[in-house]
């Protein structure tokens, strides 16, 4: 087990996952067709070439999926008891097939469940893509989705 146990979160601390992912364009197509998501915009390479991407975008739902993936190993891998809730999420930029798919995970409250026997631990999480072209923000990165992920975490003594 990797992941933390409710009393090692401390509120505040930043998490850096060293994991990271490059979208491929199968990626999305399988992820759209696992859904049931037919949207052209993230399909049909025609119809996105109209838009004002210019070109597919990676559906954010998989980008949305593929950050908590990339966050479970340093925060909840064999720890958890259940995900209670995302919330506040927001897509500010497009991912592109190409994209390099990195996460970081902010700590921003804690406290015992009432049971006294497992704990709440609410974490903000940040998605970053360095784009294919080099392009994006400092670093060359540029945020792609943020959330806030709400987990039910074991303690170190049950």
């Amino acid at each position: 087990m990797t992941g933390l146990y409710y009393e090692e979160f401390d509120v505040g601390e930043t998490i850096e996952h060293d994991k990271r992912r490059t979208v491929s364009e199968s990626d999305n197509q399988r992820f759209c067709d696992m859904t049931m998501n037919q949207q052209p915009l993230h399909l049909d390479a025609d119809f996105a070439a109209e838009t004002q991407f210019g070109e597919r975008v990676v559906n954010g739902l998989y980008t949305l999926s593929l950050a908590v993936g990339l966050t479970i190993p340093d925060t909840t891998d064999g720890t958890i008891v259940a995900n209670l809730s995302y919330d506040d999420v927001e897509h500010p930029n497009p991912v592109y097939h190409g994209d390099t798919i990195r996460a970081q995970s902010t700590v921003t409250d804690k406290r015992e469940a009432s049971d006294g026997e497992r704990g709440v631990v609410t974490m903000h999480v940040e998605v970053f893509a360095v784009n294919r072209d080099g392009d994006g923000g400092e670093n060359g990165e540029t945020l792609v989705c943020a959330f806030d992920r709400t987990v039910l975490s074991l303690r170190v003594d049950t």
